[in-house]
């Protein structure tokens, strides 16, 4: 985005639309005029894994179409697979490498599937990213090019293009360092016998008709009307869609918008050869994994919606990307940030029940960004919110039973919103505990005591469990007494905190020391610190 754009941008959430959503909504309905109908379209050529940074041109979308929802504009939303387009190389960390090799330079939509669980490679990665995007509450009607193309639903538009070639090359030629081919079409055709758009001699006869002739040595003339092998070239197929679909809206990655990039040609190609107006759209800014860099497909570092759902729950998710402007670049966490992203979320969960008070105007922000991250009816009154820190707790104690620790915490809800969120989060935490926490938030807790004790250490512990057997203490009582317990022995109460740990866990820190006995039981704890 232009910074002039992007000052315009900010300006205008200070003093006008809450949310960038709005703001844009708002910047879609005075370019495009006031319709009874809104398209807006994204898209992607499913050459590999979707991940979580072409998610982001997804959930942008999807966010803008909820603020124009919310304006009582009707609103289709188009996701486009480009499964038309060739594999041009084999992505990393895919099995069967050879047999990718072997089909390169073919349609995705003609790969077999490495994964040998769908009819065609694009179609395995179109199915999972199709699920991911409904569990995070997208809705969108998925188009499928290749589907378009075979059924030559867009002769008309190639031979239009075919026709103003001319005009096509003028303009791509402006960022050019060499001009293109005089004999340069605006087409790729697959040979209907090798399937690759391997083609050495291409020819349009001025009418439906192409004559090539391939490198495998097949030669044919064919009425692109009635055979779908002919694609037009990314940066003329694009405008082409906008036009086709009547596209209000789509947004693109930072690369599309550099000058002379896609969005800047595809623009003009749309104006000259179809004399049509293109829709309004912004760039947004990469984002990447913490402590790893940007997302980058080529070298593997990547994370899927999917992994990100196995941490962050799907409303969360959406709150990572509603809460940021599209044009300012962020890192997803894995490390203990998880706990301070689901804290900053309760927060905002908080602010909008009126349950945490802050100034009108933070108030009404924050109450946007929870409106659009949620999924479905948001609900009347204030749910449990299950602290991420205080789960990770639970379940170890439990030996990561996630049945046992929502058993544990029942009493706390309310309705089945409660519940679903309960159980989501707990298999978060317990996810995040496996796969990416520090080791000092690790623990378990022992069945017998794995240190040498001396007999005043071995004598406190014995009058601990004695004064957890004589009552049911709650949380700030039993803090208060354990520190008497330590003036009566004159016992250093930094140096019991480890002793108890040492027992409890066989670690010098842990969770707050009489909660955590709570957490675990203080007839079960008072056992084992008899047995010392």
């Amino acid at each position: 985005m232009a910074k002039k754009e992007q000052q315009k941008q900010n300006k205008n959430e200070q003093t006008g639309a809450v949310h960038w959503a709005d703001y844009y909504a708002e910047q879609i309905i005075r370019s495009r005029g006031d319709k009874n109908t809104y398209i807006i379209e994204s898209g992607i050529t499913p050459s590999g894994m979707i991940h979580a940074g072409n998610f982001r041109e997804v959930i942008t979308a999807d966010l803008i179409k909820k603020a124009l929802l919310n304006r009582n504009k009707k609103v289709e939303f188009l996701y486009v697979w480009d499964d038309y387009d060739v594999l041009r190389k084999v992505p990393v960390n895919l099995p069967k490498q050879e047999m990718i090799k072997d089909n390169l330079r073919k349609p995705v939509f003609q790969v077999p599937d490495p994964f040998g669980c769908h009819k065609t490679y694009a179609e395995h990665f179109e199915k999972v990213f199709e699920k991911e995007s409904t569990n995070v509450g997208i809705e969108a009607t998925f188009v499928y090019n290749h589907k378009n193309y075979l059924k030559c639903l867009f002769a008309k538009e190639i031979k239009t293009a075919l026709e103003k070639k001319e005009q096509i090359k003028e303009i791509l030629n402006q960022y050019r360092k060499e001009p293109l081919a005089k004999d340069w079409l605006p087409i790729f055709v697959f040979c209907e016998k090798c399937h690759r758009d391997t083609t050495k001699k291409l020819k349009w006869n001025g009418d439906y008709t192409i004559t090539y002739e391939c490198e495998c040595s097949h030669q044919d003339t064919f009425d692109f009307r009635k055979k779908g092998i002919v694609t037009l070239r990314w940066r003329v197929d694009w405008p082409m869609r906008w036009y086709f679909n009547k596209v209000d809206f789509e947004s693109a990655g930072k690369d599309h918008f550099a000058a002379g990039g896609s969005v800047d040609t595809g623009r003009k190609i749309q104006k000259a050869v179809y004399d049509t107006d293109y829709p309004f759209g912004f760039a947004y800014e990469w984002i990447g994994i913490k402590g790893r860099g940007q997302f980058a497909s080529s070298s593997g570092n990547v994370v899927t919606v999917t992994e990100l759902l196995e941490i962050y729950e799907p409303e969360i998710v959406r709150y990572l990307f509603a809460g940021t402007r599209p044009n300012k670049e962020f890192s997803i966490s894995f490390d203990v940030d998880v706990l301070k992203m689901y804290e900053d979320y309760d927060k905002c969960e908080r602010i909008y029940y009126g349950e945490h008070q802050v100034n009108e105007k933070e108030k009404e922000k924050q109450s946007r960004i929870y409106e659009l991250s949620q999924i479905g009816k948001i609900p009347k009154s204030m749910p449990y919110q299950p602290r991420f820190r205080h789960l990770t707790t639970i379940l170890q104690i439990h030996n990561l039973d996630v049945n046992k620790t929502i058993a544990f915490l029942e009493k706390e809800l309310k309705n089945k919103f409660d519940k679903k969120r309960l159980r989501i989060r707990t298999e978060c935490a317990k996810n995040w505990l496996h796969k990416y926490a520090p080791e000092e938030f690790r623990f378990t807790v022992q069945d017998k005591c794995q240190v040498t004790l001396v007999k005043q250490e071995k004598d406190i512990l014995h009058q601990l469990a004695e004064k957890l057997l004589e009552k049911e203490w709650n949380d700030k009582e039993l803090h208060e007494e354990i520190y008497i317990l330590c003036q009566n022995n004159e016992f250093p109460t930094n140096d019991f905190f480890k002793l108890a740990y040492h027992v409890l866990i066989n670690k010098e820190r842990g969770p707050r020391l009489a909660s955590f006995i709570l957490e675990i039981g203080r007839k079960e704890v008072a056992k084992l610190l008899q047995k010392v």
